[in-house]
């Protein structure tokens, strides 16, 4: 063996002692090092801080100087002063000393700082206003204004409809009249106008039979109301678009019926369900190939305003029971298969037929607290209720039924078979609330009559 046990623990020992000893003159060497390290060369500008002395941090005390007395405000004052100075003093000596600066640049800088100093101490004694107290003192920063597309309206407090329910998160009372007035907005973009020329295969007819169908449909289904109303307004707006042949009607109400179930109901019909009310006429391929059709004509918006959700809202503008809805409901429904009547806008159609019933119940006319939420004055709906009125008196078809039988029935209160408003009794109703209008339009109209 080289080398013994003992030689090398002696040696390990001493390697230890000498690493020891090393360590501790690298400590010295570093410690002498650092104390160099703290008085600059000759020539070179004296240590600082980047802008303030932070170890005289301490000294600063800043409080509000409401709750300090006026000593208290006097210190804070001058210590503020002098920081300010300070901070003022050192911005001046990093842009005058640089590392080649002579003696006597650092003597003048010194100098300059000096007089600053000086009198910044004689101002801050002389004046009364310090940074502090000016922060006090300020004025509040002006309110900014809401923008006025962000207000909330204005509502009088006798034509508040909705505080009643505040209570109740699903009415949304606080948004209630906005959305409803946003839903009058987007009516606009929604326009139809008579779309059978442009149908050589249909006609008005054909149309309505259609309807009276779909009738049964959601009778039979037990589906909303809402989505009868829907599927209408998508089958209207899809053919406004695309010509069709006849015997691709039923085809199109179907699909429309079952893309509004998929959008208003909980549970929707399946596909198989409407295949077999159309008597196995269509293929399932065919309608699932119409239902991406109707859609992509319609470029997927079928969020369409419907008169029933208006109607709604201004029945309860004047507390009306619910056989006055109900009533106002069947007159809705049946103006959806008057062609004449697809071009009016739905908030204007529901408030005709709420007009209507209002009118042959007895229960008054046309309101303000209506004429507040709805938009309309009663001068506005006279030609369309009209028009309601010569679609009622008119004698039923054998073949449309469906909307009569349903509302004949005692779980609609059998609104179908009241007895027709007297015409003169309407036209009061009518006449009274154009005051406001021209004199000239309503003697024109008069004549007319």
């Amino acid at each position: 063996m080289p080398f013994s046990r003992g030689k090398k623990a002696t040696a390990t020992a001493g390697s230890k002692m000498s690493k020891v000893g090393a360590t501790s003159t690298e400590n010295q060497e570093e410690g002498s090092q650092v104390k160099r390290s703290s008085s600059p060369p000759h020539g070179a500008p004296k240590k600082r801080t980047a802008f303030i002395d932070i170890t005289n941090a301490h000294k600063v005390q800043l409080s509000l100087p409401i709750k300090k007395k006026d000593a208290g405000k006097k210190a804070t004052k001058k210590a503020a002063a002098a920081v300010s100075a300070k901070n003022q003093a050192n911005l001046i000596k990093s842009s005058s000393v640089t590392s080649e600066g002579t003696a006597s640049e650092r003597e003048k800088t010194d100098t300059e700082e000096d007089r600053i100093l000086s009198s910044s101490s004689s101002s801050s004694q002389s004046d009364a206003s310090s940074p502090v107290e000016e922060l006090a003192d300020a004025a509040p920063p002006a309110v900014r204004e809401i923008p006025a597309h962000l207000r909330k309206p204005h509502i009088p407090k006798e034509f508040d409809i909705d505080s009643e329910s505040a209570e109740d998160t699903y009415m949304c009372a606080e948004y209630a009249k906005d959305i409803f007035d946003y839903l009058k907005q987007r009516e606009e973009s929604f326009v139809l106008c008579d779309y059978m020329p442009k149908q050589p295969s249909l006609n008005p007819e054909m149309r309505a039979i259609l309807i009276d169908w779909l009738v049964e449909v959601q009778e039979n289904f037990e589906l909303y109301h809402e989505t009868l109303y829907l599927a209408v307004k998508m089958t209207d707006h899809f053919l406004a678009k695309f010509p069709i042949h006849r015997e691709m009607l039923q085809l199109v109400g179907s699909t429309a019926m079952l893309i509004a179930s998929k959008f208003e109901e909980r549970s929707p019909p399946c596909v198989d369900d409407f295949l077999y009310i159309c008597d196995d006429a269509y293929k399932r391929e065919e309608l699932i190939a119409m239902e991406a059709n109707i859609l992509k004509t319609l470029s997927f918006d079928i969020s369409i305003p419907i008169p029933y959700w208006f109607l709604r809202r201004y029945a309860k503008c004047v507390s009306a029971g619910m056989d006055t809805l109900t009533l106002a409901r069947y007159f809705c429904e049946m103006s959806l298969m008057e062609m004449d009547l697809v071009p009016e806008r739905g908030s204007l159609l529901a408030a005709a037929c709420l007009l209507m019933a209002l009118v042959t119940k007895d229960l008054g006319g046309w309101t303000p607290c209506l004429q507040f939420h709805s938009g309309y004055k009663a001068s506005d709906l006279a030609a369309v209720v009209r028009r309601l009125y010569v679609m009622l008196l008119a004698p039923p078809d054998d073949k449309l039924r469906a909307i009569r039988n349903k509302y004949s029935h005692k779980v609609f209160f059998e609104v179908a078979s009241l007895p027709l408003v007297n015409l003169d009794v309407l036209e009061k109703a009518l006449v009274p609330q154009c005051d406001d209008a021209d004199p000239s339009d309503l003697s024109q109209k008069s004549e007319t009559e």
